[in-house]
Order: C-alpha cells, then structure tokens, then sequence
C-alpha cells in the first residue's frame, strides 16, 4: 500500500562523506532499508477525496513479509468486508453477498474501496532494489528538503509502473516523493510522504498520500496508528477460514 510494503535490515547512515556522492544502488538500499520488515500489524485511516466527496474508511491490517496480507474494513459502511493476500493471489469477501470472490486479470487495475490505490498495488510489496535498476538523476530539493533523485528501470516486463522516480533525503534517507510512469513516459501516479516514526532501526511511513493522476480531482491519504513490527502473527491470520469468518 506500499502499500502495504515488506528482511530486517541495518539501516544505513544518512550522511554521505564530504565531497562524496553515494551509488545508485547504494540509496535504494537505504530506502529498502527503512521501509522492509518481516511483519506489520496496525490500524489504519483511509481518507479519500473525489469530486468533492470525502469518504472516511478505518481498518485493520496485518502481514508478513512479501507473501501474505489481510485487511479488515471496520468503519460502519464497509464493516466487515476483508481482503487475503496469499500466495501471490489477492481475494475479497463481501458481508453483502458473503462470497469471496478472487481479483485477477483487468480487475487489478480498479481503485481498491474507491481510493487512488489499485488492486495491483497492494499486490507487489517487494524490495525496490529486486525490482528495479537505479541511476542518480541528480539532486533536488522536495518542499525544501534536500533530496537525490533516483530513476528506476523495471528489471521485468510485466512491473505495473515501468519507471519511478524517487526523491530521497539526503540527511535521513526517507523517501520523501516518487512519481510512477507508464512505459511511454506517462506519468500515473503520485505519492507524498507526510508523516514518519522512529521503529529501532526503521524510519517507518506512517502517513502518506497518493494520487491517481487518471481520476481528475482524487487524492487518497493513508494514515497507521498503533504500528507493531517484527512480532509474531499466527498463521491462522491469513488463513481462507479468517476470510469468510
């Protein structure tokens, strides 16, 4: 969502070397770094705005490393509907129709909930740097931040997003901007960092907003709250049993 993205690693010291720039591969590991984990568990806020509309969801969310996710809506509109990744296979169940239903094919592309997050986003939570090859664009400045700038090639040809461009601070390594393209150049998406906190070793994304450049007017901001990583969670979380629960 990421997100929701998922290797417990050091994190590397933000500060370069006097008169020394670091290597492309070398930021992407930061950023990897900070935001890779083995498990997370928390409760979200899901804020979207589209066409003069604000919808507020709640959830809860738990998952494990690249492999496995559940999401459970609990705000009163879209109470109890719940999603499974598993397997490389995102499921949805509906408390309408009480059928869990498999979202493949065209329907990844959809908005998930209505938001500026497609289903195929919460799909891929892998390292950026298994994904993509980097090259330093530069530097620049995000909101006053001093920042590198990263491009990303996709490694595969089936990556969502071709080409990313990152903004990282030059003094934290958080990732502080990125703008996702299409193969010819297009630009899809945006996503902003507005929020982070310290977790050990980790500068952690807690708050952030996306927008889906296609849906004129939309922007969809995600928040955690009580934010567990690198603990435990029961096998039977992200079980088809849990789904139609």
């Amino acid at each position: 969502m990421k997100t929701v993205g998922v290797v417990i690693a050091v994190l590397i010291s933000g500060q370069a070397l006097w008169g020394q720039t670091p290597s492309a591969s070398e930021l992407l590991d930061r950023v990897d770094n900070n935001e890779v984990f083995q498990t997370i568990s928390y409760e979200g806020t899901m804020i979207i705005e589209y066409q003069n509309r604000r919808y507020v969801k709640t959830m809860r969310v738990w998952a494990r490393e690249n492999n496995d996710s559940f999401i459970e809506f609990i705000n009163p509109e879209d109470r109890g509907t719940k999603y499974l990744k598993k397997g490389g296979r995102l499921y949805v169940y509906s408390p309408d129709t009480e059928e869990v239903m498999l979202i493949s094919g065209h329907m990844l592309k959809e908005s998930m909930m209505g938001s500026d997050l497609s289903y195929e986003d919460t799909i891929e939570n892998d390292k950026l740097s298994n994904r993509y090859n980097p090259v330093i664009a530069g530097s620049d400045t995000w909101n006053g931040v001093d920042c590198w700038v990263l491009d990303l090639t996709a490694k595969k040809r089936n990556e969502s997003y071709p080409k990313q461009k990152l903004w990282i601070n030059k003094q934290n390594n958080d990732l502080v901007h990125y703008e996702l393209f299409a193969l010819s150049g297009a630009k899809l998406k945006e996503y902003t960092l507005l929020r982070v906190e310290v977790f050990g070793s980790h500068r952690f994304p807690v708050e952030t907003e996306l927008r889906d450049l296609l849906r004129r007017g939309s922007k969809t901001t995600i928040s955690m709250q009580n934010v567990i990583l690198d603990q435990p969670i029961a096998d039977s979380v992200f079980s088809q049993r849990n789904l139609e629960r």
